[in-house]
């Protein structure tokens, strides 16, 4: 398997011999932009740390004991993990249960919240779904764990090589590169994987392993499942090929102008998600982790002025709530009330 993998690596259009590359110049953080983050990062006021404890609403187990009514439920667990459930099929999306997301279990920053579903109880998943290597997204304690309990994981190229290395047999992942697909007949699914603008590495390497978003189609349902991403033409692409789409999540948070190009800011995701033609968004990649210089909560108040006036529908259910898009409603700003 090591040696298909990185002859797929080198034959893909999206390596250029050395690493993995976007479809346009991307800068992962500008040029002299050193000193700023650093005054920053010690003299900024902004609020990034909720000032009170997250409200989590997960009903329990018996909240996925029936199929959703609608045949879609999705369950924002935090970060950029989702628990998407397509009638009786459990997807799972980059699990991240560690307290920090870093190599070393007391470096980086420290979760808001537990997890709003502890590991043990967590539904049996049928697949995972795995966008990038990076810390906030692949957990490999999350992952091992789950591997005793899971059959399948697709991921984006050269992400496999770490998984393996974790114990997961090569026959239970595939592996993608962008426009490439697979259908999972004995799970009714055909998966795509689609460009993102972003970046890898779990350590001072980067870019060896591929980055991708994902598009899900089967019980009758049409999905778009982002990858952390800058704002960039693909978008029109994906939506051109594949839309509309009945759900769509996509992150709106972490951004910061000294990295522009990676992450996207709250206005250009709702641009992003019209671009998609989606029915509604459910945002991901905040609430969970201080991994920028803004406040934690203003991602989604801009998020949520932006979607007022672009007409975009939202859904923001609290952390580990089960949620219908179809005929979700009521759904409060449970923000404004932390620390209240």
């Amino acid at each position: 398997m090591i040696d298909q993998r990185a002859a797929r690596i080198r034959r893909s259009p999206n390596f250029d011999g050395k690493a993995f590359q976007n479809r346009s110049a991307a800068t992962t953080v500008r040029p002299s932009s050193l000193l700023p983050m650093l005054k920053r990062q010690f003299f900024g006021r902004e609020q990034r740390y909720p000032p009170g404890p997250l409200p989590l609403a997960w009903p329990g187990p018996q909240a996925h004991a029936e199929p959703p009514a609608s045949g879609l439920r999705v369950t924002w667990l935090g970060h950029s993990t989702l628990l998407v459930e397509l009638g009786e099929l459990v997807i799972l999306t980059d699990p991240v249960w560690a307290e920090r997301p870093s190599p070393l279990p007391f470096l980086g920053p420290r979760r808001f919240h537990p997890p709003p579903i502890p590991l043990q109880l967590l539904p049996t998943p049928d697949l995972i779904l795995l966008s990038h290597d990076h810390y906030d997204h692949l957990d490999k304690a999350a992952i091992r764990s789950l591997a005793r309990r899971t059959s399948r994981f697709v991921t984006a190229l050269g992400v496999g090589a770490h998984l393996e290395a974790w114990g997961i047999p090569a026959a239970q992942i595939t592996e993608l590169d962008w426009w490439e697909d697979v259908q999972l007949p004995e799970l009714g699914l055909h998966i795509d994987a689609v460009p993102a603008q972003h970046f890898s590495g779990r350590g001072l390497r980067r870019n060896s392993t591929l980055w991708a978003s994902w598009v899900v189609r089967g019980h009758g349902q049409r999905l778009f499942l982002g990858c952390d991403s800058g704002m960039f033409d693909g978008f029109a692409e994906i939506g051109a090929r594949y839309g509309p789409f009945d759900f769509a999540s996509q992150e709106m948070a972490q951004y910061g102008e000294y990295w522009p190009d990676i992450h996207m800011f709250p206005e250009q995701t709702i641009a992003a998600v019209l671009q998609l033609r989606a029915e509604v968004l459910l945002p991901v990649h905040w609430g969970t982790f201080c991994l920028s210089f803004h406040a934690w909560d203003e991602p989604i108040e801009r998020l949520l002025r932006s979607a007022s006036a672009h007409d975009v529908r939202l859904l923001t259910p609290r952390l580990g709530e089960p949620v219908e898009p179809a005929t979700a409603t009521g759904l409060p700003p449970w923000w404004r009330t932390v620390g209240g």
